[in-house]
C-alpha cells in the first residue's frame, strides 16, 4: 500500500501531528507499505527518516497553502490512499479528490472555532460553547467549509471521544467517525536512565530549586498566562521551565516580567525532541493548562515517563488523566486552583509517586502497535488492499459501521 500523509507541523517543529506523522510513518513503512509525507516545517529539508519528507517552508499563509495544494497534487498521483492530518484540510482533501484519490482525515480540533478564536470572530468563547452558538457570516462560512471537506472524506478519525461528537455535530454520519486515542511511541521512564539531579545537571538547571514544566505550542488557549499567575504566591524556589514558541510569547515574557517573575521563568524556545525526556525528568511537575486539547501527545509521553501532571479539565484531558488517580485536573481560568494543586504536589512526594505509578500502570491504552493498527487497517480498507489486519479492540476504537447508503 502507496500512502501519502499530510501534516501541519513536522520535526524539529513542536506539536502534536509532527510527533504522531512520524511516528506513524515509521510504523508503515515496517508493516511493508511506502510512505510519503508533505508537511509544514521550518527544516526545508528533513532527514534521518526511512520515507521521503515533502517539506513546505513557513511564509504568508495563502502561498503556503497553494504550495501544500500543488505538492498533495503531484504526490498523491504516486499513492494508494492520503491521510490528512491538517486543521485547514480544505486544499488538500480537494487535490486528493480531484487525483480521484480516497481520502481519510484525523480530527484534531475544531479547525472553524481554532480559527474564529484566532480571529476574534468568537470572542474568547471556548470549543464546547463555541458548539451551540451562532456568530457572524465569517464563522457560518468556515464551518459550512469544514463540513463540506469533512464530508469530502472517505473516512474520519477523531483522537478523542470529545472530537468524534463534535464531528458529529457538523452532521457527519456517526458510522463514517472513528475513535482512536493518539498512540505514544518514544521513550518510557526505564529508557531514561537519568535520575532527576542527574538529568538537571545535565541541563545546567540549578539542582537546589523545585521546577514546574510546561511544553506547548504558545497560542492563547494554552493559557501559560494562567501558569505564571499561578506561581505568583508559591516559594521562590519553584521556578517555571517553558518549552514551546509561538504568538504569544512576548506577550507572556511580559506579563511575567510585570507580576515580578522574571528570574523564575526560563524560556527554552522550541526544545529539540531528543531532549525533552530529560526535561520531563527534571521535573517536579508537569502543567498543560490549555483551554483545548484534543488529546495531547504531550500527556501521553510525560505520563510514559513518569513525571507527575496537573492539567485542565478540558476537551480530551480526562481521557488521559483521571482526577485524583494519576493526576490532578483544574480549570484553566482558575489560576488559584493551579496554585493550590502545584502546592499540594510539590508538597507530599508520596501522593506525587502514586500518580507516577498510576500513570505508568495506564500506559498501554495508548501503545502504537494497536492504536497505528486501527489506522492502518482503515487505510488498507479505503484503498483496497487485502490481507492487513484489523487492530486489537484495545486501541477504543469505534468499529466503523455502514449507514443506509452504504458508505463508511
Amino acid at each position: 500500500m502507496r500512502v501519502l500523509i499530510t501534516s501541519p507541523v513536522f520535526p524539529p517543529d513542536l506539536g502534536g501531528p509532527a510527533v504522531y506523522v512520524p511516528s506513524l510513518g515509521r510504523f508503515l513503512v515496517g508493516r511493508g507499505h511506502a510512505v510519503e509525507v508533505v508537511a509544514f516545517c521550518s527544516d526545508p529539508a528533513p532527514q534521518g527518516h526511512p520515507f521521503p519528507v515533502v517539506a513546505i517552508s513557513r511564509g504568508s499563509l495563502p502561498l503556503r497553502y497553494l504550495k501544500a495544494f500543488a505538492a498533495v497534487w503531484k504526490a498523491a498521483g504516486r499513492a494508494d490512499v492520503v491521510y490528512v492530518n491538517e486543521h485547514l484540510a480544505l486544499l488538500h482533501v480537494l487535490a486528493a479528490k480531484l487525483r480521484g484519490k480516497p481520502v481519510m482525515i484525523r480530527i484534531m480540533v475544531d479547525g472553524a472555532w481554532e480559527i474564529a478564536h484566532r480571529k476574534g470572530w468568537c470572542g474568547d468563547d471556548d470549543i464546547v460553547t463555541f458548539q451551540g452558538k451562532t456568530y457572524g457570516w465569517q464563522v457560518k462560512l468556515t464551518r459550512a467549509l469544514q463540513r463540506r471537506w469533512w464530508r469530502w472524506t472517505d473516512h474520519v478519525i477523531a483522537c478523542s471521544e470529545f472530537l468524534r461528537q463534535i464531528v458529529i455535530g457538523y452532521g457527519v454520519p456517526s458510522a463514517k467517525v472513528q475513535r482512536i486515542h493518539n498512540a505514544y511511541h518514544g521513550p518510557r521512564s526505564e529508557d531514561v536512565p537519568e535520575t532527576r539531579q542527574e538529568a538537571r545537571a545535565k541541563l545546567g538547571l540549578d539542582p537546589s530549586r523545585r521546577y514546574v514544566l510546561t511544553i506547548c505550542r504558545l497560542m492563547v488557549w494554552k493559557r501559560v498566562d494562567g501558569i505564571l499567575e499561578a506561581l505568583v504566591g508559591l516559594p521562590d524556589d519553584v521556578h517555571l521551565l517553558v518549552a514551546g514558541d509561538g504568538d504569544m510569547e512576548q506577550a507572556w515574557k511580559a506579563l511575567g516580567a510585570q507580576l515580578g517573575l522574571g528570574a523564575r521563568v526560563h524560556w527554552l524556545g522550541n526544545v529539540p525532541h531528543a531532549r525533552i525526556p530529560l526535561f520531563v525528568r527534571a521535573a517536579d511537575v508537569f502543567v498543560l493548562n490549555s483551554r483545548y486539547e484534543g488529546l495531547s501527545h504531550t500527556l501521553l509521553e510525560v505520563q510514559a515517563l513518569g513525571t507527575p501532571i496537573v492539567a485542565s479539565n478540558v476537551c480530551g484531558n480526562p481521557e488521559v488523566v483521571e482526577h485524583g488517580v494519576n493526576g490532578l485536573l483544574v480549570d484553566p481560568r482558575a489560576p488559584n486552583d493551579l496554585r493550590e494543586a502545584l502546592r499540594w504536589l510539590l508538597s507530599d512526594a508520596e501522593l506525587a509517586r502514586r500518580f507516577v505509578q498510576a500513570g505508568l500502570a495506564r500506559r498501554d491504552r495508548f501503545r502504537r502497535d494497536t492504536t497505528f493498527a486501527d489506522v492502518e487497517a482503515q487505510l488498507a480498507r479505503l484503498a483496497g488492499v487485502s490481507g492487513v489486519p484489523a487492530g486489537a479492540p484495545t486501541s477504543g476504537a469505534e468499529a466503523p459501521t455502514r449507514d443506509d447508503t452504504g458508505r463508511a
